[in-house]
């Protein structure tokens, strides 16, 4: 045994050295999303609520699979079983039905980039492999200026480092106001109007994490102006189209406004949210290009960022979202489903924010409802979030962001109490 090559290599220098080849590695920070489940999971109490993570729950709290998967899933396993399907490799750029129908989903049936054959499309590992992939492509293949990103402050935690792990430099610009717990649209304005021509902005297309806070469709119509103007790149993150306001048009506004002004962006698309196919990591890229041409160049060099990094996309959650956009029938039920989670999502807005204010509860609470999409920026401080975690198991981010899916009417009482005394609290704390 002594003489095995496994002897030799990492293990002989390990053993020579006396210390591991790896004892220089720091222990990394967890994330904070992804840990605040993780606290959740360990903590006891029965009464524990999980507000972090970002993933739609039913009225009873436990995960949801939209009906019309479950449908489609068994089209596709009889499918698979009659020889309908198969699971060969797809090719690296994911199939062509699920290019089109996913291009006619964020910028509609008529838009003319789709019949111009203007846009460069990819199937990506869900919208943050559709951020690296993209990240990826401008890197090698854009001028100096678009190595500069501009993001939201505040924005998703994941999307600073996604373009910092690609050597480029993220700026931010401003867009919560503490204050009035809304847009601060002039200073957003006036951040923007500092970035150099050819640098990027990345924008939320709707539902804006972690703030729930959109601007209004007079305010686009403003950036699209000084997008055009500077000229900016736009880089649009679309995670939640119609779940936010429960329609699919009205959601992808922004989306289509920049399509219609002819402007050459990058389009990062998800299904996580609104198709419930979160572990099915299914997501598209969509290049905005001048013409036909273009796009053609551009697809070829997407293709070669992508073949090295995970060679090719998976099949499984590209044919799930191809029958249901390309089936009249499922697409239908599709939107009557998305419809009813998003109403549910605002009646808990209007629950939480009814209950605070019945309690008297110290503060203004009416950005609950003003708020949109999956998520509320709460306006609860770092030591509120402690301790709603420390004292009443109810986990959350400590920037205040609650996931309002993890609501319900089982576990609201419970919540409203434990925000009121936190708050109430807090305030006596302060008033000493």
């Amino acid at each position: 045994m002594g003489n095995s090559p496994c002897f030799g290599g990492i293990a002989g220098f390990v053993q020579q050295s006396g210390e591991s080849l790896f004892h220089n590695v720091p222990l990394a920070p967890p994330d904070p999303i992804l840990n605040t489940t993780a606290e959740f999971k360990r903590d006891k109490n029965p009464k524990k609520i999980n507000l972090g993570v970002g993933a739609y729950r039913n009225e009873a709290g436990n995960p949801f699979i939209l009906p019309v998967v479950k449908k489609v899933e068994n089209e596709l396993n009889n499918d698979v079983y009659y020889d309908k399907a198969n699971k060969e490799y797809s090719t690296i750029d994911g199939p062509a039905e699920l290019k089109l129908y996913t291009q006619q989903l964020t910028f509609g049936h008529s838009a003319s980039s789709i019949r111009e054959n203007r846009i460069a499309s990819v199937q990506t590992l869900s919208g943050t492999g559709s951020l690296r992939v993209c990240a990826g492509f401008i890197k090698n293949h854009l001028q100096p200026d678009s190595q500069t990103i501009w993001i939201s402050d505040p924005t998703w935690g994941n999307h600073p480092t996604i373009f910092k792990e690609e050597g480029m430099t993220v700026k931010t610009y401003s867009y919560y106001d503490e204050a009035t717990k809304g847009l601060n649209f002039n200073a957003m304005m006036a951040d923007l109007n500092r970035a150099k021509p050819g640098n990027l902005v990345l924008l939320h297309a709707c539902a804006h994490n972690p703030t729930g806070v959109d601007p209004s469709r007079e305010q686009w119509q403003e950036i699209l102006e000084l997008v055009k103007r500077k000229p900016l790149i736009p880089i649009m993150d679309s995670a939640y189209q119609g779940y936010a306001s429960g329609d699919l048009d009205s959601d992808a506004f922004s989306c289509r406004l920049f399509e219609q002004a002819g402007v050459e962006m990058f389009m990062c698309q998800s299904f996580a949210k609104n198709l419930g196919l979160y572990g099915e990591r299914i997501g598209m890229l969509h290049v905005m290009c001048s013409c036909e041409a273009a796009s053609a160049s551009v697809l070829s060099q997407l293709k070669m960022v992508i073949r090295p990094m995970y060679s090719s996309p998976p099949i499984h959650g590209a044919h799930l979202v191809i029958k249901i956009l390309g089936n009249e029938g499922y697409y239908s039920q599709w939107k009557t489903e998305l419809k009813e989670m998003a109403e549910r999502i605002k009646q808990v807005r209007r629950d939480l924010q009814a209950g605070l204010e019945q309690k008297k509860t110290p503060g203004n609470w009416e950005h609950i409802t003003n708020q949109i999409g999956m998520f509320s920026y709460t306006g609860l401080t770092e030591t509120q979030c402690d301790n709603l975690i420390k004292d009443h198991a109810i986990y959350l981010l400590r920037s205040g962001r609650i996931s309002l899916a993890g609501l319900n009417k089982n576990n609201l009482p419970y919540m409203i109490n434990a925000v009121d005394a936190v708050v109430r609290n807090s305030t006596k704390l302060n008033s000493t």
